[in-house]
């Protein structure tokens, strides 16, 4: 099958400890990382960010010094060439800690700000699990059904691929944003908007994987079949899903279901390198993206990812994000038979591989330094968004970085900085 037609360096918490292309900037793909070697760690040095403590001390340093310790990583990242960055923790003591940072030149397009929204990318994925999950709650849907009971034919190996496989990883679906078709509506560049049954019809011309349940594969095409099945079985689309659903009673302002480019209130901007500062790595194909260009980057703000629906979607808050995360975890969206198949997880290495990072159904399980997290990760174009949880919700925990490109620095104090902040929330 075609390999990766980017650098598929895909997560965080990889990059610490795992070799890094030659490249100095190396783009992120939206995707968790199946890699284990920083989860590994028992604590990574804060020298990697240019520190000389390590990042399992902020567990004991008093609030004071987190929020140093926070901010002094966040404003390394901007000296590493990222053009912001929002950090949020909760740890449920108190005021949250807020943090926004931002380069000097991006201040003429929009001062940052802790509650400004952001494409929250993947995270979409643990909204539309619930929504799965409401459903099975409500005998509407179940967890076994296999995908041909929802769209028949549409998807390959449909009769033997079960919702539960869809939600958690294990369908074998070729992952449609490898597809070099895709790449204009990835970039911002194709005014097309791709549908669910195009999208999976495109997939139907790869191979799958491998067998239905017999491994672990993050696919976004998953989350399209998903999101499909969804509107099938309610007859309603997904924005009206997630409002009446999700953001109405958790009284979530700020988080919606993006059906194009606008925004709703104040947000940050996002930016990626110009093609004359891409690295030479980078394939042709994602060399370019759509928007204003100005100070060596494009303003993708205004973008509309045409391609983006169930597996990407969802604009939100650090702020909201963290109410959605305290209602799930406490139970009141998810009855607790729901709640515990939502956090029954799948090893992301294989059924031989570590078990530091275990996939549930829309969210991922993480054994950190400092104690076990709820996370997931989100990168879109100009977005990428990390957002954590204790088991309760009651400690929420959030950054954001205006843009998926980073320099071989940013990596190693971007993973500094998701060490710190899961620790943080257990201080």
């Amino acid at each position: 099958m075609r390999g990766p037609r980017r650098p598929r360096l895909t997560a965080f918490r990889a990059v610490a400890t795992v070799a890094v292309s030659a490249a100095l900037v190396v783009p992120l793909a939206a995707t968790p990382s199946s890699a284990h070697a920083m989860r590994k760690s028992a604590a990574v040095r804060a020298s990697a960010a240019g520190g000389t403590r390590t990042l399992s001390t902020v567990r004991t340093d008093c609030t004071s010094e987190t929020r140093a310790h926070l901010r002094e990583l966040a404003r390394k990242l901007v000296e590493a060439g990222v053009p912001g960055v929002i950090v949020r923790v909760d740890d449920g003591h108190g005021r949250p800690v807020e943090i926004a940072e931002q380069a000097a030149w991006t201040k003429k397009d929009h001062l940052l700000r802790a509650d400004d929204e952001v494409r929250e990318a993947s995270n979409t994925k643990t909204v539309m699990a619930t929504l799965v999950l409401q459903l099975v709650a409500e005998h509407r849907l179940a967890l076994s059904d296999p995908v041909d009971k929802w769209l028949p034919g549409q998807v390959r190996n449909g009769g033997a691929i079960t919702l539960r496989m869809l939600l958690n990883h294990t369908s074998g679906l070729f992952d449609y944003t490898e597809d070099p078709a895709l790449a204009p509506a990835l970039t911002g560049r194709d005014s097309h908007v791709w549908t669910s049954t195009e999208i999976l019809g495109l997939v139907r011309g790869h191979p799958a994987l491998f067998e239905p349940g017999t491994e672990w594969s993050y696919s976004n095409t998953n989350y399209i079949a998903i999101g499909a099945v969804l509107e099938k079985a309610t007859g309603k689309n997904l924005a009206t899903l997630v409002r009446d659903r999700i953001a109405l009673p958790l009284g979530l302002r700020h988080t919606f279901y993006a059906t194009g480019p606008a925004w709703h209130d104040r947000h940050a901007h996002g930016y990626e390198p110009d093609a004359a500062h891409m690295p030479p790595e980078v394939p042709d194909d994602f060399r370019h993206y759509a928007g204003p260009q100005h100070d060596d980057h494009v303003d993708v703000t205004g973008d509309y990812v045409t391609a983006d629906g169930a597996d990407a979607a969802i604009v939100s808050t650090a702020a909201d994000w963290s109410r959605f995360y305290g209602a799930l975890m406490s139970g009141r969206l998810l009855p607790a038979a729901q709640l515990a198949e939502m956090r029954t997880t799948v090893p992301e290495g294989g059924p031989d591989g570590p078990d530091e990072l275990g996939y549930g159904l829309g969210i991922e399980s993480a054994k950190t330094s400092c104690g076990t997290v709820w996370d997931h990760v989100g990168i879109v174009p100009g977005y990428a968004t990390y957002n954590v949880t204790d088991s309760t919700g009651r400690r929420t925990a959030a950054f954001f970085f205006a843009t998926s490109t980073l320099t071989k620095q940013a990596h190693q104090t971007g993973a500094a900085l998701m060490d710190a902040v899961n620790c943080a929330l257990f201080d």
